[in-house]
């Protein structure tokens, strides 16, 4: 099934749920500590690469583009076959894709920790199971595509740090899954935000992001101005 523009927002009342639950469907129970497991930052800039999956791509790109030694991030898929990396084909759930970011980012400047931190703190709710706020199915699952074994170590051990602290109600559901391939969405889901920043389902899901990760982990943000 192809979204419409709403994203899956058909009433009001949907909306206004939403803006209950802080909008971006967080239901923290207490503060999220930093990653006791984390790769040291590099003493020379460097580049890597993190995949992540959180609901629609949309949000979880502009959160990451925001971030303090993020270079880009890339709205796409992964999770399934080349030949349905489409949206039209993905919307209808049984790809085995999740709408997800690439995101490429300067270990000297940013730690895979931290992008964790950002991931499960502001960009995404990883306790809802194939749904995220408004949008269900398996597209829309919470998961990291790990591209190597200290990225796996570092997101299972925060993970399970996170169920053990107790940070939020639920337990995580997040997959922690290898990383075979990404595909780039289509362009104009790229910079969706950016471009379409008074589009209700942006308004009540994804700006609310960009402000949480402004407060509450202001060390990390920075302003984001897309290439022209």
């Amino acid at each position: 099934m192809i979204r419409p523009t709403f994203k899956g927002f058909a009433t009001i009342a949907v909306i206004g749920l939403a803006v209950s639950l802080g909008a971006s469907g967080s239901v923290r129970a207490g503060s999220f500590p930093d990653p006791a497991a984390d790769a040291p930052i590099s003493a020379a800039p460097a580049s890597e690469t993190a995949v992540f999956a959180g609901g629609c791509f949309w949000g979880i790109q502009a959160v990451f583009e925001h971030v303090k030694g993020v270079t880009k991030a890339t709205a796409g898929y992964s999770g399934g076959a080349a030949d349905t990396a489409q949206y039209e084909i993905v919307s209808g759930g049984d790809t085995g894709h999740a709408e997800s970011v690439e995101v490429v980012f300067d270990p000297s400047k940013v730690s895979y920790g931290q992008l964790l931190k950002v991931f499960f703190q502001v960009a995404h709710n990883p306790t809802e199971l194939n749904r995220q706020g408004p949008d269900e199915g398996t597209q829309y699952r919470s998961a990291i595509f790990f591209a190597n074994d200290e990225q796996q170590r570092i997101a299972k051990a925060y993970i399970d740090q996170l169920d053990a602290a107790k940070v939020l109600p639920h337990k995580i559901v997040t997959q922690v899954t290898p990383l075979v391939a990404f595909y780039a969405a289509e362009g104009y889901h790229q910079d969706y935000l950016v471009h379409h920043p008074t589009q209700p389902y942006i308004v009540f899901n994804d700006l609310p992001k960009i402000s949480d990760l402004h407060r509450e982990l202001p060390n990390l943000y920075v302003e984001y101005s897309p290439a022209s």
